[in-house]
């Protein structure tokens, strides 16, 4: 985990700064279909948001976004490959996003990847400029960059994305459920519980078993895409 010293606590700080609510990216213009999920009477209350958000945690994220997040960190710490490290992160990138199951799926993927490369060039992270644009621009992909430049482990690395995303489907949760702050807190308390676990997982999971096994989400997401009335944009 964390070293000790001004390095260690740098690290610390570098990671909370790419995984805040307010960091300059839009993550939480996006609900990852659970607002077609909440219109459907899926999710009603703080159990089933619960049982949704956790489900896609270790079925979806946990089987796809980190397994492909600690490839990524992988080769951005390859030296023996400088040359070939941004064609190899962008084919990886590539196919994390050709996972996704639908249109608005992949267009939250790619704006999340271009707006986080946007902050690392405000950083001095040079390599970030080539992904700014890019169809295979993803979140993972630049969220890996970052933490390799600024000396974040791929375990904690992949702990503070898995951790980032259950908290930005919490707020959604809380605003579309809707629920109070004092469930949704208490529904990231349960979350916790289940993050360690997820990420050891990810770290076992072979090339050929990457992807998803969460269905429902999307077709969620592709009900979604016309749903008449919207707060967010997936």
């Amino acid at each position: 985990m964390y070293g000790h010293g001004a390095a260690g606590g740098t690290a610390l700080l570098r990671l909370l700064n790419l995984t805040s609510p307010a960091l300059p990216i839009g993550s939480f213009h996006f609900s990852q279909g659970l607002e077609d999920a909440v219109e459907r009477r899926l999710v009603v209350d703080a159990a089933t948001a619960g049982d949704w958000i956790a489900g896609l945690a270790a079925q979806s994220v946990g089987t796809l976004d980190l397994p492909m997040l600690l490839r990524l960190h992988s080769v951005w710490s390859d030296g023996a490959w400088t040359d070939k490290r941004p064609a190899r992160a962008m084919r990886l990138s590539a196919r994390l996003i050709a996972a996704r199951e639908t249109a608005e799926l992949r267009a939250e993927d790619r704006h999340l990847g271009s707006a986080l490369a946007r902050v690392l060039i405000e950083h001095g992270i040079e390599e970030a400029k080539a992904w700014i644009g890019n169809v295979d621009a993803s979140h993972a992909a630049l969220f890996a960059l970052a933490a390799v430049r600024w000396d974040i482990c791929a375990q904690d690395a992949a702990t503070g994305y898995l951790w980032s995303w259950c908290e930005n489907q919490v707020l959604a949760a809380i605003k579309l459920v809707p629920l109070g702050q004092s469930a949704g807190q208490r529904l990231l308390g349960q979350l916790i519980e289940r993050i360690p676990e997820i990420v050891e997982t990810a770290a076992t999971i072979d090339d050929d078993d990457i992807g998803i096994a969460s269905p429902m989400q999307g077709i969620a997401s592709a009900r979604h895409e016309s749903q008449y009335s919207r707060l967010f944009r997936s």
